[in-house]
């Protein structure tokens, strides 16, 4: 059944409230609860509907007269999970309702016994080797109803679950997009085809409905694309149309937030989203991540008592509390809660990757690799896998693999400066220095989070005997660490100053090494260079001395590096 949903403005949200009321109707009568409860979720974000307004209730066709008391019965079994149930008493049933049903209570039958046949062996089986035995039955007979053209837009949607499931990843994003064509407003089959699309122009060359749900769509895959200021622009303009109490939306602008790490702005929203919906559990996980990484265990631990009580046995709630117990350093507990999470979700992607940072922290390399390797199989877009795999293979000295995993964590995150250093590194150590200082390069140039490419890049340059070059990095290394007031946290800056001290010694800059040397004796580790040096300027004093003016070569052309006069140091004090 094609629902009139193709409207391309927000222009009429009484409307699209109907047509939310009207499919909210439509999954619950499927199963279809995660559809149902989004689209509720955004129906109450939006004014009521006075009574004369309210959508008719759907036309009642003749088949499913006939087979109402079998869906009646079956649908009550299929609520209690009894799969087999359902589907045998849906048999020879001719209306389409019916029908998807019996065929969803397969396949679920199916999942739930793979699962159970999983659950207590979660870390040796690889991929493949278990599998839902009803997917190929499911699929020969929905391929014979598809090719017919007899399948509406849950049965479609139906058949590309199937098709993925089997891995027939080219068939199934074609089934996906026809079942958004038949039923726009079904969420369910945007989310399926979300997890379809690997880049951007993949997602371009889709042939989609000009729908309002559309938009979600675009947001949520510039979100999981990475491509977070085009997100953003795109819920704010949601918001603007008429979606502002909508907890879906600040929930994702929230995940956003966090995919780039503005981790401030990322707690407020969650912190509101708490205050509007208290009992929520969805996206909890992603809160605990912020919590962890700013180190706020009160915190944390209000949070996992507060979910415990709310429900224990949620995938969210086991990763918060192993959140909770890594924070602690308890990393066995960490990664026993986590191993719980993926009992009740073998394809929770959180849950794995962080898993796998666990067993990383208890030296349990082999494992870690296992674990991040299932995170990529439920998800190939999950940077922070692929990066913990070039970690452990770092460990294990293996650079080549390194390299691979690195490249492919960058891939997702071109202008992450964590991606680059690594990057970087494994190229230093593969003796590839021209590679590796580019990708210092581009850290320093996208937003060095940690601080340490500017760093690395002037060592690099010192090692290949590159001295202009060398100086001038831990020049920019010491403005960026004094310009973010970190100095006196920061170990490296007395290595820089001995440098710039020797450097300008060399060059005869008498007064600029005398600033460093005096500034070395402000370190314990540079104390006495520092003071030898100073005698060394003492006894230098009365020879020529060539202007400041004339202290930088040519730069080599491996390092874009600007020009800045060694003067600078003076205004920024330790």
């Amino acid at each position: 059944m094609k629902m009139a949903a193709l409207c391309s403005e927000f222009g009429d949200l009484v409307q699209i409230k109907k047509q939310l009321i009207s499919v909210i109707s439509l999954c619950k009568e499927r199963g279809l609860l995660h559809s149902s409860k989004w689209a509720s979720e955004l129906a109450f974000a939006l004014s009521p509907l006075p009574n004369d307004e309210l959508p008719p209730s759907l036309p009642f066709t003749e088949d499913d007269a006939q087979d109402l008391d079998a869906l009646t019965l079956a649908k009550s079994y299929f609520d209690l999970k009894e799969y087999d149930r359902a589907a045998y008493f849906l048999r020879g049933c001719c209306s389409r309702k019916a029908y998807f049903l019996y065929m969803y209570s397969r396949y679920l039958s199916g999942e739930k016994k793979k699962d159970d046949e999983t659950v207590d062996s979660l870390g040796p089986l690889e991929k493949g080797q278990v599998r839902n035995e009803a997917l190929r039955e499911l699929r020969v007979e929905l391929s014979k109803k598809h090719n017919a053209g007899e399948l509406d837009g849950f049965t479609l949607y139906l058949y590309g679950v199937v098709l993925r499931k089997l891995d027939l990843l080219k068939e199934s994003v074609e089934v996906f997009v026809e079942a958004i064509h038949a039923l726009p407003l079904h969420w369910g089959a945007w989310l399926e085809l979300s997890n379809l699309v690997t880049n951007i122009e993949m997602l371009k060359s889709l042939s989609l409905p000009d729908c309002w749900i559309k938009d979600f769509f675009m947001a949520h895959m510039y979100t999981e694309l990475q491509m977070i200021k085009e997100a953003l622009q795109k819920y704010q303009n949601l918001i603007d149309a008429g979606f502002s109490k909508s907890t879906y939306i600040i929930s994702q602008i929230a995940v956003a937030y966090h995919n780039i790490r503005d981790i401030d702005q990322a707690l407020a929203l969650f912190n509101q989203l708490r205050e509007q919906d208290p009992y929520r559990i969805d996206n909890m996980d992603t809160f605990s991540n912020l919590l962890y990484v700013k180190s706020m265990k009160p915190e944390l631990s209000y949070l996992a008592h507060n979910l415990v009580e709310i429900d224990k046995y949620r995938v969210e709630t086991c990763c918060v509390i192993g959140n909770y117990y890594s924070l602690r350093s308890q990393h066995e507990k960490a990664a026993l809660y986590f191993q719980r999470a993926l009992k009740l979700n073998p394809r929770c992607l959180g849950a794995w990757t962080l898993m796998g940072h666990e067993y990383m922290e208890m030296k349990n390399t082999s494992a870690a690799i296992q674990a991040y390797r299932h995170a990529i199989e439920v998800n190939k877009r999950d940077y922070r896998a692929w990066y913990g795999l070039g970690q452990t293979y770092e460990i294990l000295k293996m650079p080549f693999y390194c390299l691979y995993y690195y490249r492919k964590a960058h891939q997702l995150r071109p202008n992450d400066s964590r991606m680059l250093v690594a990057l970087g590194e494994s190229y230093e150590k593969l003796s590839q220095q021209v590679e590796a200082k580019k990708c210092y390069w581009r850290a320093y140039s996208v937003g060095d989070v940690e601080k340490m490419a500017l760093l690395k890049l002037a060592k690099l340059h010192e090692q290949l005997t590159e001295s202009d070059d060398a100086a001038q990095c831990y020049m920019l290394y010491i403005q960026d660490i004094f310009s973010c007031g970190e100095q006196l946290e920061h170990a490296e800056v007395s290595t820089a100053l001995r440098y710039l001290g020797q450097y300008y010694f060399k060059n005869k800059l008498y007064d600029e090494a005398s600033l460093c040397a005096q500034r070395c004796c402000d370190y314990n580790d540079a104390r006495e260079e520092g003071k030898a040096l100073l005698r060394q300027i003492s006894q230098v004093r009365d020879q020529t001395e060539t202007p400041s003016a004339d202290l930088f070569a040519p730069l080599s052309n491996n390092t874009p590096a600007r020009r800045v006069s060694p003067l600078n140091l003076i205004s920024f004090t330790p």
